[in-house]
């Protein structure tokens, strides 16, 4: 059951990256959408190394990694957020 649970937060992340960033590239052009999106895609990078972390290598801990990606995307947003807001 655990794998199924962390594909669909995979794929549930990249699905919000790509709804964000369409909506930046094709409607408003609102820099917020654009954070958003890179955001998401940080967070899909970071689910992703979730599955390699749990399934694939069970071996090695990429625990601190994945804090560091999480991180990593979430201050782009806020950069987005605080310094390039309108």
């Amino acid at each position: 059951m655990a794998p199924m649970l962390y594909a669909l937060c995979a794929l549930t992340a990249s699905f919000c990256a790509w709804l964000l960033l369409r909506a930046y590239y094709h409607e408003s052009r609102y820099r917020l959408l654009l954070w958003g999106g890179l955001c998401f895609i940080g967070l899909t990078l970071n689910n992703a190394l979730l599955v390699v972390d749990k399934l694939l290598l069970p071996d090695v801990n990429l625990f601190t990694w994945r804090l560091i990606l999480a991180l990593i995307a979430l201050l782009v947003l806020l950069y987005g957020i605080i310094w390039d807001a309108e």
